[in-house]
């Protein structure tokens, strides 16, 4: 019962992403700009090669990788710009789902106007930061250990925040 309310939660999830991150979203800045390779290289410890658009001629998600190749700690680092409705909606799908025990939601202070970290299965976290209008998800994919995920998500996203 807990897999599936995991599975229901992630997919929900997923959906609002997918519904954010539309021309709309991508008006507001190009994601790729708001971090550089030299930020990530020095956050994760690992050179990092230039942020790629996720889809040909949108801006609005962009995604790292090691250089050297995806590494079983860090696999890639995503970025998806969002608008501030469909943040104030993940947030709450999220915390209902893990009122049922479906996934983790840690609330974060010091980030944006508003953000909160969330725990999907054990080889991704994502810190979701809204400021103003804007709003965007930053996720690391891998097995770096959540409170260390968390940490570098936290320093990456005060410097995108930067650049908005």
């Amino acid at each position: 019962m807990r897999l599936r309310c995991s599975l229901h939660a992630t997919g929900i999830f997923i959906l609002i992403i997918a519904l954010g991150t539309d021309a709309r979203a991508a008006a507001a800045g190009d994601a790729c700009a708001l971090l550089s390779s030299a930020q990530l290289s020095a956050a994760l410890a690992v050179p990092m090669d230039a942020g790629k658009y996720m889809t040909a001629g949108y801006l609005g998600t962009c995604s790292w990788s090691p250089s050297g190749g995806a590494t079983p700690v860090i696999k890639l680092v995503d970025l998806s710009l969002l608008r501030a409705t469909d943040y104030d909606a993940s947030k709450r799908v999220m915390q209902k789902a893990a009122s049922k025990g479906g996934t983790a939601v840690t609330t974060v202070s010091g980030v944006g106007d508003d953000a909160y970290f969330t725990s999907l299965g054990s080889s991704v976290t994502s810190l979701m930061v809204k400021k103003g209008a804007v709003a965007f998800k930053l996720s690391l994919y891998g097995a770096t250990a959540p409170d260390k995920a968390m940490a570098i998500e936290k320093t990456l996203a005060s410097q995108a925040l930067a650049n908005l």
